[in-house]
């Protein structure tokens, strides 16, 4: 390692996560925050722009299209680029892509605006991952994770609703100029703050493809899809639950929510100390919690004073598994970081684009709200033979390097 290097990582080792990991954090929160946002104002965009509201509900799902197919094909375009080169591109794109958006009423134009920033926002998403774990050392990776995806769970939780509540005031486009300006300012950050990383050894597209084949890490990626839909589809309809079934007052429901983001706070703090040391434990805690929390939601639905707290539980449980995730995507695809984070960020997503399906699904068919936490209990409990999987194929590795043979892959 380098002089340089070993200055930079220094904070790190001594307790304190540098900077950098920070920033990044920050930088996800204003770009997540679009993500998150437009929901809260769908109703003034139709009307704004003359539209019907499943037109203006495709605004939300062109931007998780961007996610989901933008990342590995970017993190393959820009695999030789400098990370700050990288993160500050994407964030340029992103900000340039809002403003655009922003300064059109042609719904066509507004939708190509929205692809991009969900391509721009893969792009980010990937390369901040493996920056942060090059800021820190080698047993902070899974926290310096966790504090990164943070400012995602800031974004759902508190963004998008700050934003909503700006366009309330202002017209819809006041909370996404909000998005654009911050990400600018992040962009500029990055670029006058953000240290550059080093890249190990020289990048190599072959050498990415040949370690995503790895069927260990798709089994990884399975349980990324599988526990974002489960503590997902709970989330998504909790206002509902709340007010239909617990018999809650409304007033109170943006309250209950911010629980969740507490509690999801609380997971990635846990999440990220244990899955340095033990991410099959944070794995396995977070996917068996997710569990109990959705079949308890389900079981005592009319009684406020259990399921106020059981929010919260399905928070920590829902992101005690975030840092664990990147943890073991990291060790197993070490020679392919950045195509495997980019991979991570579609499986995420693609975990939350499942939600509406699985859902609409049970309601469709005339399944009860309540339907959707039974959902998310199945869900999880299909996250523990995966996690099982991946144990067992880490431990026959381990065995192999230990007798002097080689593992495979």
């Amino acid at each position: 390692m380098s002089v340089e290097t070993a200055q930079r990582r220094a904070p790190a080792a001594r307790g304190r996560l540098p900077f950098g990991v920070y920033l990044l954090a920050l930088s996800l929160f204003a770009m997540g925050s679009a993500e998150f946002l437009l929901a809260g104002v769908l109703p003034a965009v139709a009307d704004d722009l003359r539209i019907t509201l499943s037109s203006a509900g495709a605004l939300i799902s062109v931007f998780a299209i961007g996610v989901v197919v933008g990342g590995p094909p970017l993190a393959i375009m820009t695999l030789r680029w400098p990370r700050r080169t990288t993160l500050v591109s994407t964030q340029a794109i992103f900000a340039a892509s809002v403003t655009i958006g922003l300064l059109t009423d042609d719904y066509t134009v507004l939708l190509a605006t929205r692809f991009v920033c969900g391509l721009a926002y893969a792009g980010y998403w990937a390369v901040a991952a493996v920056t942060a774990i090059g800021l820190v050392t080698p047993d902070r990776t899974a926290r310096a994770s966790g504090v990164v995806v943070s400012g995602l769970s800031l974004a759902m939780i508190a963004g998008g609703p700050a934003g909503a509540l700006l366009s309330y005031f202002t017209g819809w486009r006041g909370g996404f100029w909000g998005v654009a300006a911050l990400t600018a300012a992040g962009a500029v950050l990055s670029l006058l703050a953000m240290p550059a990383t080093d890249a190990g050894e020289k990048p190599s597209v072959r050498r990415e493809l040949r370690t995503m084949r790895q069927p260990q890490l798709w089994v990884v990626y399975a349980v990324t899809i599988l526990s974002t839909a489960a503590y997902m589809i709970s989330f998504n309809y909790l206002a509902s639950f709340l007010t239909d079934i617990t018999g809650v007052p409304g007033v109170w429901v943006p309250a209950i929510l911010a629980l969740f983001g507490a509690g999801a706070f609380i997971g990635l703090s846990v999440g990220g100390r244990i899955a340095d040391r033990r991410p099959f434990h944070a794995l396995l805690i977070g996917a068996i919690g997710i569990l109990a929390a959705s079949v308890l939601l389900a079981v005592l639905a009319r009684h406020a004073l259990a399921v106020v707290p059981l929010v919260l539980l399905l928070g920590i449980a829902g992101f005690v598994l975030n840092p664990a995730i990147y943890a073991r995507v990291f060790t197993i695809a070490s020679e392919a970081p950045t195509l495997a984070g980019a991979t991570t960020v579609s499986a995420f997503q693609l975990g939350i684009s499942l939600v509406p399906a699985l859902a609409g699904a049970a309601l469709n068919a005339g399944a009860g709200i309540i339907s959707v936490t039974w959902i998310g209990a199945g869900l999880a409990a299909a996250i523990v033979p995966a996690v099982l999987l991946d144990r067992t194929i880490s431990r026959r590795r381990s065995r192999m390097t230990a007798d002097g043979g080689s593992s495979p892959g």
